[in-house]
């Protein structure tokens, strides 16, 4: 099985496992393709996290392939130039791209197939083109004036000085002259060679910092999943910080000391118990969340029964509240894809560019879009996460993955910037407490917490729940 945004990638990762690969190299089939297919949303510009279940040791394993800040960057550089928050476009929002090294890492350990065979499907659709989709096409129109700004850019994403339009085929022979030096010289030559030149001078030329040696020395990474338990069997698991899922586990660790059954599924109760949960969570997310690497996070106390209880005790049922990061004891725009194979292994893997086209910048002549992930990065000063030369910034994407009795139950996630940890809560709960289907789970009103009272919900929420919401001070939008 594979599933995600697009059903050309999909295709992609259905014809490796048909031809005798793994979940692994599916995985990687298909967001290769997705990073031709859905340029808007992803590329190997920009970063990926990953889940990989490995049947025959009945072990999750977490994957980071998220870049750092260039060495020489500071927080204070960054005010000098007239910025009171980090600028989310241009050279200095650009942090090392971490995707290819991820691939790279996880096909080393777990895939069975090469770049040479997996890159395909990519390849062929960037020389040869694709018909573009609607959905795609109507974002791809809303990063025109972005896209307008570089000449590289101008030059590979608005052909005939617009954007495609439905239906109309695409090509990007610059990328695929590119994926096939990959391909064939394998990821260094991304890091180390002519890409890598090109990424770090069209870098330097929009004022940003990113110097070819930074892309030299960067490795993705291994790391321990984090999770919780909900009931007597099911646990969700996210990978820690400097990605942001420790807010899913913080805000199901708050919902979980509620009787949900009880308070009804889809009414104003159940509604308002999550979004209070929801804030708490983000709360503390936002004060706590950075590098592990260069500050210390106090996950244990974060996710501490005691800790969570006294967070719990600050829900009032009957009136939203804002919500502040609480003291815990001391003790870091997307494409999502899910696969599994006929042998129980399974992959949860999320790769962005993070806002629409990432930064705006394009690499030279390789067809090659650049993340703003650096936009995350907090000027406050003192701030765990404020910028500093090679941290990784607090990290929206998230795969998520769910065990019961501690076998692999589901391999999900969803998409949406910092939607995200909200949409792993309701989705989540969905399936373990209510016992929706994946689809039926995915279909159910969401709702999706923006800032202070403010709260967007789906239309086909009752109206009466929406009015009862309204009445407890929720700000619906």
């Amino acid at each position: 099985v594979v599933a995600t945004s697009q059903p050309l990638a999909a295709q992609a990762g259905l014809d490796v496992l048909k031809a005798g690969g793994n979940a692994l190299d599916a995985a990687i089939a298909t967001v290769a393709t997705l990073c031709v297919v859905e340029p808007c949303s992803t590329g190997i510009g920009g970063d990926a996290f990953a889940l990989i279940w490995q049947a025959d040791e009945g072990k999750l394993y977490g994957l980071n392939a998220s870049g750092p800040a260039p060495a020489q960057l500071t927080a204070d550089f960054v005010r000098s130039q007239g910025h009171e928050t980090y600028p989310p476009l241009g050279g200095l929002a650009v942090t090392v791209p971490g995707s290819l090294r991820g691939w790279e890492l996880a096909l080393n350990r777990f895939g069975s197939m090469g770049l040479d065979t997996l890159l395909n499907a990519a390849i062929d659709y960037a020389a040869n083109g694709y018909p573009v989709s609607e959905r795609i096409a109507r974002a791809w129109h809303f990063s025109t004036e972005k896209m307008s700004r570089q000449a590289d850019s101008k030059r590979v994403w608005l052909p005939n000085g617009r954007s495609p339009r439905a239906a109309e085929l695409f090509q990007n022979p610059e990328f695929a002259t590119s994926l096939r030096a990959i391909a064939e010289q394998g990821v260094d030559t991304f890091y180390k060679g002519d890409i890598g030149r090109q990424i770090a001078e069209a870098v330097q030329a929009d004022g940003g910092l990113l110097t070819q040696a930074a892309l030299a020395n960067y490795q993705a990474e291994w790391v321990d999943p984090i999770s919780v338990s909900y009931g007597d069997d099911f646990r969700l698991y996210e990978i820690p910080p400097n990605s942001q899922g420790l807010t899913a586990l913080l805000a199901l660790n708050i919902a979980k000391g509620f009787d949900l059954p009880a308070l009804g599924y889809g009414t104003a109760d159940y509604y308002h118990a999550l979004i209070e949960a929801t804030k708490l969570a983000f709360a503390d997310a936002q004060a706590f969340i950075a590098d592990p690497k260069q500050v210390n996070i106090p996950l244990a106390g974060l996710l501490s029964d005691g800790y969570t209880t006294t967070r719990r005790a600050l829900v009032n049922m009957q009136t939203a509240q804002l919500a502040k990061a609480g003291d815990p004891p001391q003790h870091g725009d997307t494409v999502y894809l899910t696969v599994a194979d006929g042998n129980g292994n399974m992959v949860s893997w999320i790769q962005s560019l993070y806002m629409g086209f990432g930064s705006g910048l394009t690499a030279g002549t390789t067809g090659i879009q650049l993340q703003n992930r650096g936009a995350n990065f907090s000027l406050q000063a003192g701030h765990p996460n404020e910028a500093a030369g090679g941290k990784r910034p607090y990290h929206t994407i998230i795969p998520s993955f769910i065990t019961k009795g501690g076998q692999a139950w589901s391999s999900f996630g969803v998409m949406g910037g910092f939607m995200q940890p909200q949409g792993h809560l309701q989705v989540g709960l969905n399936m373990m407490e209510f016992g929706m289907s994946p689809q039926a789970a995915l279909d159910a009103p969401r709702f999706r917490w923006q800032k202070g009272m403010e709260v967007a919900s789906e239309t086909i929420a009752p109206a009466n729940v929406r009015a009862a919401l309204a009445q407890r001070g929720h700000q619906l939008i």
